[in-house]
């Protein structure tokens, strides 16, 4: 890192992502050898940008790897462009500015160009890092962007806490009733929001999360429980599902066993209370795509609705004519606007919900071995890099 006579930052160190020609396997499945080869991510000294107007220059203190940036390795992911900064998650302190956000701590925004629309961006979309646009990303020591871009960290979360917010978080409140009541509160949020904007969940109703282990499906589970939810998750490893229970879920089941649906529905059926509840599922929220219409007809309710954030196992949802005559829904949903983040982000403030985060990487030079973390598919959390200290971020 370089230095102005200012004693502001002119370059910072990242985690730069290089195209291999041929890497991953989606160029040609049958090619072992192209398939082996991933795309190149080290770490690099890359100029900073001069401040523009409404610019604000920010030092990240901790950034959160997501899923995405696995795919982008193994260039699976599109609009990867050589050369970018990796990584969308990042906490970060105001710095260089006059501003009302110095000496605050704010995370940055995940995706740029979509304010306040519940149906989809007002104009160019893009997510933070490994593209294009926008030109930043958030594995790095300092990064310019733009003030309207940054989120006030709630009180209540670390600076690693908070890193493994935006990305997950925004993904998960896409799926909850817009008045969720707890207690003798009742909190609006404006028009609709996945679980909460997709999936118009309400308390009380009976809610399946697959994949338990990922960051968005730990997300979906403490936001549901916090609107009064009945939760049950999927997972191919028992210990998954019991942190999950640990975290409030009513149960949950191994995805390996080709019974699973049945076992779901007697877990439904005991747990239903005094025979009022139905054992029947209000609504699944599925990373896997395949078979989860088939996997769940018998134990999801008239008009059940089925919302998918990504298609893990397969590259496509199977949607037949027993769905249509069930008046199933099924609903796509990404990311979602910066309005329904702040909303998020004042929900987890009032149920003071903290990220579960996996693992923590001590320094930017060691952030690859998040990778093979991921890769592995053993981490219950979030992967979360930390980057510089705390005190080192503060004016």
């Amino acid at each position: 890192m370089s230095t102005s006579p200012s004693s502001l930052p002119t370059s910072t160190r990242c985690l730069v992502l290089t195209k291999i020609p041929s890497a991953g396997a989606e160029l040609d499945p049958s090619n072992a050898a192209a398939a082996a080869k991933l795309n190149d991510t080290s770490i690099k000294e890359k100029d900073l940008p001069p401040l523009g107007s409404g610019d604000v220059l920010v030092r990240i203190v901790a950034a959160a790897f997501n899923h995405r940036e696995l795919w982008q390795k193994k260039n699976s992911y599109p609009g990867i462009a050589d050369g970018s900064v990796m990584g969308c998650d990042g906490a970060a302190s105001g710095q260089g500015a006059e501003d009302v956000l110095l000496h605050k701590r704010v995370f940055l925004t995940p995706a740029h160009g979509w304010k306040s629309d519940p149906d989809g961006p007002e104009g160019r979309f893009g997510t933070v890092g490994g593209g294009a646009w926008p030109p930043i990303g958030t594995m790095t020591e300092y990064v310019v962007v733009d003030r309207d871009e940054v989120i006030e960290v709630p009180e209540h979360l670390s600076f690693e806490e908070a890193a493994a917010w935006p990305c997950c978080g925004i993904t998960a409140w896409r799926w909850v009733d817009e008045r969720v009541e707890s207690g003798n509160a009742t909190y609006t949020f404006g028009h609709r929001r996945a679980m909460f904007v997709k999936g118009a969940l309400k308390a009380g109703q009976n809610v399946l999360i697959t994949g338990a282990g990922g960051g968005v499906a730990l997300q979906c589970l403490q936001l549901a429980v916090a609107a009064g939810a009945n939760v049950y998750v999927t997972s191919g490893d028992q210990a998954k599902i019991d942190n999950a229970v640990s975290l409030g879920a009513r149960g949950g089941v191994i995805y390996k066993n080709a019974s699973w649906p049945a076992e779901l529905g007697a877990l439904l059926k005991t747990n239903a209370e005094n025979g009022s509840a139905k054992p029947l599922l209000d609504l699944v929220i599925d990373q896997g795509g395949g078979d989860i219409c088939a996997q769940t007809s018998k134990i999801i309710k008239n008009g059940g609705i089925i919302s998918c954030f990504g298609m893990h196992g397969a590259r496509g949802i199977n949607f037949t004519m027993r769905e249509v005559l069930k008046n199933i829904e099924l609903k796509g949903s990404t990311l979602g606007s910066q309005k329904e983040l702040e909303e998020a982000t004042q929900f987890i403030a009032q149920h003071k919900i903290k990220p579960i985060i996996s693992e923590i990487i001590e320094g930017l030079d060691d952030a690859n071995k998040a990778f093979d973390l991921l890769q592995k598919g053993t981490v219950m959390g979030k992967i979360v890099v930390r980057i510089s200290s705390p005190e080192g971020a503060r004016l």
